[in-house]
């Protein structure tokens, strides 16, 4: 069976679920507007002929919900906006009884039409039943739903003192630092308490948004917003002669594969080029530690950006000094990857477009991913770095799973459709830490990769 069959099929046993909730609900409201129209004595005419009576009220709610359109909507998106969609429904139910009342007037038709006074009061007690329910059946799933849980990494809380001893009263320069990977670096290095963070972005708006965000916090460490190019050699040469950073954290690069494919000069430039200067500067100027931000798509490269990232990663290396990259995967929900995307299209309620079912990416939280970066930047090794990612997570089930946490149903609600993979990707990127590439650490996730520098 297809994945859209069973999608089907789940939806169609859902469904039939929820009717059976409805009714169980239906009969508590109806018996207790029975109790309650009588004083929580038995009816005079008996439970029985009431039970009885129970068979159209509830036929007659259910059509009512139906009508109304309640069985379209998800439970898991049900909030405060829809009760009025349930009180129609309840209250077109309500008009139908009485209705019934009104043309089966006689004692014999008792078991077809309950009283007047029980249907107003049903009327109340279902609205708040039938709607209640789903509201906070919606509030308990959103409150355990986040998003970081499909990717299913236990993510180690982590020793920082090594990494602070090292930080501390610092300058620190961190390139890209209005990105998604920037960012995140300049949160946590200004927390470390550095002497202060170079903020170089040549986004205005990216840079505004970090350099205030660290200016908000108390005792926040002392931030330079630098709006300059990491292909300015000479800007960058200035930045080093005026502020003398210690350590260089160099995050600025292209990361979006099918742009760097079909722009492949830029991609060298930005990524290579870029990089090779902006190190022989570091070294020029005494820089204590230069930490390259690498990628999962720099080993065995089969597009632009993985070659470029390859070529960055070799040209800090042939260098003397105290460099390092550090290889990983995808950052979850950073721009340009997947994940905004499938937000994006989850939102407009357009179908889900996935390259192909067997893709598979590692993934990782940026906070998870910069803290290990940061304890890679605080060992002295001249090296590659390779995170351990954990294992890889499949697209289409990410895709699923971020379509069920929006409160929605694969394939039933929002389709998915495979689009076929784009030039330069790969079905299943290489991010290996077995012992045959790589050496183990003392740190926790950290391995040292196992390479021949290129001359």
């Amino acid at each position: 069976m297809s994945r859209s069959a069973q999608a089907w099929f789940s939806f169609a046993l859902t469904r039939l679920g929820g009717i059976a909730v409805d009714g169980f609900f239906l009969a508590l409201a109806y018996g207790t507007a029975n109790l309650l129209r009588f004083d929580l004595q038995p009816p005079r005419w008996g439970w029985r002929v009431t039970a009885c009576a129970f068979v159209s009220v509830g036929i007659v709610h259910l059509l009512a919900l139906a009508l109304c359109g309640c069985y379209r909507l998800s439970w898991r998106r049900t909030t405060l906006r829809d009760l009025p969609r349930y009180v129609t429904a309840t209250a077109l139910a309500c008009a139908v009884l009485t209705a019934l009342r009104l043309g089966f007037d006689v004692d014999i038709y008792a078991h077809v039409r309950p009283p007047y006074s029980v249907t107003l009061i049903c009327f109340v007690l279902a609205t708040c039943a039938l709607a209640g329910w789903r509201i906070v059946w919606s509030w308990f799933w959103s409150a355990r739903q986040r998003e970081e849980m499909l990717i299913a990494r236990q993510v180690r809380t982590m020793d920082t003192a090594k990494v602070r001893a090292f930080f501390g009263g610092k300058t620190v320069m961190v390139t890209g630092a209005g990105g998604s990977i920037g960012s995140e670096l300049v949160r946590q290095v200004a927390a470390l308490g550095p002497k202060k963070v170079l903020l170089v972005e040549r986004g205005e708006n990216a840079l505004y948004e970090i350099d205030r965000q660290i200016r908000a916090r108390e005792g926040a460490a002392e931030t330079v917003p630098l709006m300059k190019d990491v292909n300015d050699v000479a800007a960058m040469d200035e930045i080093f002669a005026a502020h003398r950073p210690e350590i260089v954290l160099h995050a600025a690069a292209y990361k979006h594969v099918p742009m760097v494919e079909m722009n492949p000069e830029e991609g060298w430039r930005n990524n290579t080029e870029a990089t090779r200067h902006l190190a022989e500067l570091a070294q020029r100027h005494g820089v204590q530690r230069f930490v390259l931000i690498s990628t999962d798509k720099a080993v065995n490269p089969v597009s632009v950006m993985g070659q470029t990232k390859l070529a960055a990663e070799q040209a800090i290396m042939n260098l003397e000094g105290s460099f390092c990259a550090v290889r990983f995967g995808n950052v979850f929900g950073s721009s340009g990857s997947v994940v905004p995307l499938f937000r994006e299209q989850i939102a407009a309620r357009r179908p889900i477009t996935v390259t192909h079912p067997e893709m598979k990416r590692y993934f990782m939280t940026v906070e998870e991913a910069v803290g290990l970066v940061l304890q890679a930047a605080s060992r002295r090794e001249k090296a590659i770095y390779t995170l351990d990612m954990g294992e890889p997570v499949r697209i289409l089930d990410l895709a699923e799973g971020m379509i069920r946490q929006a409160g929605y149903r694969p394939y039933v609600d929002i389709p998915i459709v495979f689009t076929g993979i784009r030039p330069g990707e790969k079905i299943f990127e290489e991010l290996d830490v077995s012992e045959k590439s790589c050496y183990k650490t003392d740190m926790a996730r950290i391995y040292i990769t196992k390479v021949e520098v290129e001359g």
